[in-house]
């Protein structure tokens, strides 16, 4: 399934329906007068947020989405049948966007909003007749129902996003650490989606998100940073995943380390003041490739000064999973 997280989208609710103008014809009630029924209420449309879904691809198919209009009143005073509410499922964490405006936020499972109101059936000559009124011969028409275009932006819901160059090993790690089944080959933006996982610990767990790689001047629109930063901003705390795996003879641990953390961090800080304010920690991957706590003694203690966390993990050996579960999970709220 194709990943879209922006769309536009057109919202009709159901005009409602117009009164009746009828009068009782009976034999036996000559002066039967009016009997004409009230309109039905238009459907509304109504937007509910759903966890089974990760994606906004069936609106940028349907651009338009209309509920049922009521119908007209009846004749014996029968009043109109009501218009269906038209409603949608959407992903959690989908935001509306009204003339560039936020006005609704679904970041819960089970949020429901009325997006449009359907109209109100119109009254039908029966509703008018008074004492100085026998013969009313006009009805009232339904009203409109609210039309409005909105954007629908999504963005992951997750307590920890985990950040970092392209293959650095963060899909691995999701897949080790979770149930989550990302795609995983070697090459550049294997992620094209944010991947989100639940990993346990104890009788706690907590939601991990694995955000497509960044490079240097993400913020700018290079590479596909750009599109998935904001998807950060949902998290509680972030995880910089860095892959201090070199070739011989090549820039020190320390070097290619801090390269990374400072690129990095820049992305984040260029996008969104409150990105640079999220909570952190370090995971050096890799940790299979000769790495242990001697010889990258010198980049942790770089990020010691920084008041950072760090571990080292290894997805196929899977050498530090609990040290980092408990990493992650202090910077990630956990659902209990």
């Amino acid at each position: 399934m194709r990943f879209i997280d922006e769309t536009t989208l057109e919202v009709i609710a159901g005009d409602g329906g117009n009164g009746f103008v009828h009068w009782r014809r009976e034999k036996f009630a000559p002066r039967g007068g009016p009997d004409g029924g009230d309109g039905g209420n238009g459907g509304a449309v109504i937007f509910v947020s759903d966890n089974s879904l990760n994606t906004l691809l069936e609106f940028s198919y349907m651009p338009r989405m209309s509920a049922e209009a009521g119908e007209r009143g009846g004749e014996n005073q029968c009043t109109g049948k009501n218009g269906q509410d038209l409603i949608c499922k959407v992903p959690v964490g989908c935001q509306f966007f009204y003339q560039e405006k936020l006005i609704a936020d679904l970041s819960v499972e089970g949020a429901r909003w009325v997006a449009a109101r359907g109209g109100k059936g119109g009254k039908g000559n029966m509703f008018f007749k008074s004492s100085t009124n026998q013969s009313p011969d006009y009805a009232q028409p339904g009203q409109p129902g609210e039309s409005f275009p909105f954007k629908l932006v999504l963005k992951s819901v997750a307590d920890v996003g985990l950040v970092g160059f392209p293959n650095v090993g963060k899909s691995t790690l999701i897949s080790v650490i979770s149930e989550a089944k990302p795609k995983i080959a070697d090459y550049e933006f294997t992620t094209l989606t944010p991947n989100l996982g639940v990993v346990k610990v104890g009788d706690g767990r907590f939601v991990v998100a694995d955000i497509p790689g960044l490079i240097p001047d993400a913020h700018l629109g290079k590479g596909l940073g750009i599109r998935f930063l904001k998807h950060i901003e949902r998290t509680r705390g972030v995880a910089f995943v860095i892959d201090l795996f070199r070739e011989e003879g090549g820039e020190s641990f320390l070097e290619k380390g801090k390269f990374q953390y400072e690129a990095l961090e820049k992305e984040l800080h260029s996008f969104s003041e409150g990105l640079g304010e999220l909570p952190r920690v370090v995971v050096l991957t890799k940790s299979d490739l000769g790495l242990d706590n001697e010889n990258t003694s010198e980049i942790r203690e770089y990020f010691q000064g920084l008041r950072l966390k760090s571990c080292l993990f290894s997805s196929i050996t899977k050498s530090g999973e609990e040290e980092l579960k408990l990493l992650l999970q202090q910077v990630g709220k956990p659902i209990v």
